[in-house]
């Protein structure tokens, strides 16, 4: 099987974000970069059925190289996002707090250190009907320089070197949506962190953790 390795982390991705309550039913998607490559989960498959052989590989172009099923409605996004990056993992989320974040604000700004986890201020895309290379074109701007993204109306999107990294932040992401969605809900103005501050939590971050164990972020 071309890409078993990735086909697999894949579909472990897709039930680990049911688990999680990051997605609903077959909403959300995921893929990882290998070269020239593309594994991404497909469209409209129960993710606790989901195994290493329903997911697709496709070219960077988008044509199917060996692909079982119609690959995820989002293709044209993580596409987008491959061609103008280095990245080579996405994850796509429909979460409450990020999504409904996405339906009243522009900018989710620095109110929470983990926010230097993406770069800065997390942006959100305008709208635009899902699966559409206007949506693709609109989440790959919104990502210019970070690393997470909300999409309107619609969800989240992460991206990174590699999927479990990306896997980790989703649950970061979606700890300071709620926040803010907890801090909108008060008169005082709100407290954020400059880019300065925002740009030397990312450098301790980076250095986090014990040598013996995986990345974790600091608390």
């Amino acid at each position: 099987m071309l890409l078993r390795a990735q086909r697999e982390a894949v579909a472990q991705a897709c039930r680990r974000l049911r688990r999680e309550g990051l997605v609903v039913g077959t909403a959300g998607n995921v893929s990882v970069r290998a070269g020239d490559l593309v594994a991404v989960s497909p469209s409209g498959v129960d993710y606790e059925e989901l195994t290493a052989d329903d997911v697709g590989v496709h070219d960077l172009a988008g044509a199917a190289v060996e692909a079982p099923l119609k690959p995820s409605s989002e293709l044209p996004l993580h596409l987008a996002v491959y061609l103008s990056t280095d990245h080579c993992a996405i994850v796509h989320t429909h979460a409450p707090a990020s999504t409904a974040l996405s339906t009243v604000v522009e900018v989710l700004p620095a109110g929470h250190y983990y926010t230097a986890m993406f770069g800065g201020p997390v942006r959100v895309a305008p709208y635009a009907t899902f699966g559409s290379d206007e949506l693709a074109e609109h989440v790959a701007a919104a990502l210019r320089g970070r690393t997470a993204a909300l999409m309107s109306n619609h969800g989240a999107v992460l991206v990174g070197a590699d999927l479990p990294t990306v896997l980790e932040r989703t649950a970061y992401l979606e700890y300071i949506c709620q926040v803010q969605l907890l801090a909108a809900a008060y008169p005082a103005p709100q407290r954020v962190l400059t880019q300065e501050e925002i740009d030397k939590v990312a450098g301790l971050i980076a250095g986090y953790g014990q040598t013996s164990t995986s990345h974790r972020a600091g608390g």
